[in-house]
């Protein structure tokens, strides 16, 4: 079903018909209504006619007031009405990219509601800027504390972080305790975080900063993460190039994979070939230095107890622990018979 019995190119034919025709040759150019949707620049135009762009620009200007005073605009009232309530069941703020897409996906017919919605008394537009992308709202207020509400759950989220979508949208709701309640549906807030430039999700649906490497993969190294993190838990780095395949479409050798795992600290080898997450707690480097950092933090331990613990953070043979136990340069017995590291010299 169309979101709107509107007919939004009709309407603005209508309208542009109270034009002379150069004024309605340059509306027409500058939203792209003709055969071409693609919109021309005012230097375009200005060439065109042979005139400076300040001049195009006048004209403009004066057309779309020529169209508000008239009264084939007043006639018009129920189209603007009608969009004025979409606009409002959308949530009263809105994307423009989202709420062109949402009353049609064809570039022509976006071109004619986009003029609507200059031309309509209703609709209020913010530019895109540093935080926000271009949107449209009817309510200054509610747009007011939908931004703040942003500003605030942005601020709250560190660089690395990646939070499901549930629970973005709770938080975002601790900032919105103002806002009537009828605009908290998750389909109303989701569109609302649209909005932002600085949030938005990475291909798993997980929300972050838009800046982070987790949110935003731009390589091999960050899909693999993802990857590793999708899974839960440590794989083989063939299985990590595999899952990149599966999880995202990327093409990924898996010697190129390897290579990228080995020079990242996100990354850390817990067996033959298999790579966990540094941020699960397992503890970088060799056998050697696991056993030694055990040691570090829990004193003198027996062979059984170095064991246990060092086979929580590598999946090795319990003979590799013993081999680089025996190793003096490294480790010692004390009179009890439990290990101790070295100092190293």
């Amino acid at each position: 079903m169309a979101p709107v019995d509107t007919k939004p190119k009709q309407v603005i034919k209508r309208l542009l018909s109270v034009l002379p025709p150069r004024a309605r040759d340059i509306i027409t150019l500058r939203y792209g209504l003709g055969n071409d949707p693609d919109k021309m620049t005012l230097e375009s135009i200005g060439r065109k006619y042979g005139i400076t762009r300040e001049r195009v620009r006048q004209i403009e200007n004066y057309a779309l007031n020529q169209i508000r005073k008239s009264e084939s605009y007043k006639k018009e009232k129920p189209a603007f009405d009608e969009f004025e309530t979409l606009l409002h069941s959308l949530g009263g703020i809105v994307a423009e990219e989202d709420f062109l897409n949402h009353v049609s996906k064809d570039l022509s017919v976006q071109n004619y509601v986009n003029l609507l919605l200059i031309l309509g008394d209703p609709f209020r537009k913010e530019k895109e800027d540093d935080e926000f992308k271009h949107r449209w709202f009817v309510d200054a207020e509610l747009s007011r504390k939908v931004h703040e509400a942003l500003r605030r759950l942005y601020k709250n989220l560190s660089d690395d972080d990646l939070i499901p979508e549930g629970d973005l949208i709770s938080s975002f709701l601790e900032h919105l305790k103002e806002v009537s309640d009828k605009y908290k549906n998750e389909e109303i807030l989701r569109r609302w975080l649209s909005i932002s430039k600085n949030i938005s999700k990475n291909p798993l649906g997980e929300w972050g900063k838009t800046t982070s490497s987790n949110v935003h993969a731009r390589g091999i190294r960050d899909y693999a993460f993802l990857a590793l993190r999708k899974h839960g838990s440590p794989i083989h780095f063939r299985e990590v190039a595999k899952s990149i395949e599966n999880l995202f479409g990327k093409k990924a050798h898996v010697a190129t994979c390897h290579n990228e795992l080995i020079k990242d600290k996100r990354f850390v080898l817990v067996g033959r070939g298999l790579y966990a997450l540094s941020e699960w707690g397992y503890i970088s480097g060799v056998v050697k230095d696991v056993i030694r950092h055990v040691l570090g933090k829990f004193g003198p331990l027996s062979k059984d107890e170095i064991v246990n613990k060092v086979l929580k953070e590598r999946y090795v043979k319990e003979n590799t622990i013993m081999v680089n136990l025996q190793n003096q340069k490294h480790f010692k017995k004390d009179k009890d018979g439990k290990y101790y590291a070295v100092a190293s010299s």
